[in-house]
């Protein structure tokens, strides 16, 4: 149990702003994936509706989820089908509560010093720089209009005592882009879901080409830099044990009937949190909007609805709440390595060398200086 569940639950106009705080890295990703492989988009949807709620009712903070990252681009890439998926979760799911058990966290928090941790967060705001990039050129209309209302918004905040309802207001103007752009989304109701279940074959290639690569990054990103930054967001511990074993209980529980790997994330945490979320109640409206969308809206269109503009406008105010955060390092040399790194390479090759840079310079500062045996 964490101290975070006796933060009473909130359902306020800030909370439900607060619970479109990471719309813009979710649902990229998720219309991406349902449209380069065999992953139906609305059993994404469904159980990311299923465990926003129960994070939000468990942790009674706006702990977010996200799709897993490095299997996400590695999908969008190509040639990966819905058995080699299922795979991939169910290993991450059974690895993650068996490091959720005990003693593992504690021993890897030990050995993981916060630069590092700090570092994941800095490369992750870069990242999220880079990917609002991306969206300028798609739609730079709409991506003005986006910063536009969010400035105005910081300013009403800061000298008029307003809350700050921009991210309402931006995912409002996105969908009225959106509709005037592609029309309105069809509806239906979902069918059940279907088993997914991975042939043998599946899993060999699942461990080398998915798991393998999320392994690093869920533990630093999803479980490590989620834990300390909500000590900075909240002075609440949720301990990384307990951040484990939720991705584990979500990925076994959702993967094997076509959801999609998931786990929760710093930048997500930032994100809900710079728009308004404070307690659980943002995460059981995101749970609410993403079960609405799955269970009436029949194709990966309902996904692409927001004008993509607004989406790359809210990532940029996360990457710099997220960016703000990083800062708080023992080593700013240790953190901004790591986050370049994680820029121009990978999070994961930017975590394994920084974490080996921190042990170098250590043993360094701590050699002997030679004695002189003239002396």
């Amino acid at each position: 149990m964490t101290d975070g569940q006796s933060v009473p639950l909130r359902f306020t106009l800030s909370e439900f702003a607060g619970s479109l705080g990471d719309f813009g890295t979710i649902i990229p990703l998720i219309l991406a994936v349902a449209l380069v492989s065999d992953v139906n988009p609305r059993y994404i949807l469904l159980f990311f509706g299923i465990w926003f709620i129960l994070t939000g009712l468990y942790y009674r903070l706006p702990i977010p989820l996200e799709p897993m990252k490095a299997i996400a681009v590695i999908v969008i890439a190509g040639g990966i089908g819905s058995g080699e998926i299922a795979a991939a979760g169910l290993i991450l799911g059974v690895l993650f509560l068996v490091l959720g058990y005990g003693r593992c966290f504690a021993v890897i928090g030990k050995w993981v010093p916060e630069s590092v941790v700090r570092g994941i967060q800095l490369g992750l705001a870069l990242l999220l720089f880079k990917a609002s990039v991306d969206f300028v050129v798609r739609d730079s209309f709409f991506f003005v209009i986006g910063i536009a209302v969010i400035v105005v918004f910081i300013l009403l905040v800061r000298y008029r005592d307003i809350p700050d309802l921009s991210s309402i207001c931006v995912i409002t103007v996105g969908v009225i882009g959106g509709i005037i752009l592609h029309g309105i989304p069809p509806t239906s109701l979902i069918p059940p879901p279907a088993l997914v279940i991975p042939v043998p074959t599946d899993f060999p290639s699942a461990l080398s080409t998915l798991v393998l690569p999320q392994v690093v990054l869920t533990i630093a990103n999803a479980i490590l830099a989620t834990s300390l930054l909500t000590k900075d967001l909240f002075g609440t511990d949720v301990p990384p044990k307990n951040l484990s074993t939720t991705i584990g209980l979500m990925n076994i529980t959702s993967v094997p009937f076509g959801g999609f790997p998931m786990c929760h994330g710093a930048g997500g945490l930032a994100g809900q949190y710079r728009y308004g979320a404070r307690t659980g109640g943002a995460s059981i409206i995101a749970g609410l909007i993403f079960l609405i969308l799955a269970l009436f809206f029949s194709s990966p269109q309902v996904l692409s609805i927001v004008a993509v503009g607004v989406l790359g406008a809210l990532l940029v105010f996360v990457g710099i709440e997220m960016a703000r955060h990083s800062l708080k390092t023992d080593s700013l040399v240790i953190t901004g390595l790591i986050g370049l790194l994680a820029l121009a390479v990978s999070m994961t090759v930017a975590f394994i060398i920084g974490l080996a840079a921190v042990y170098l310079l250590g043993r360094v500062k701590k050699r002997p200086v030679p004695r002189d045996p003239a002396v």
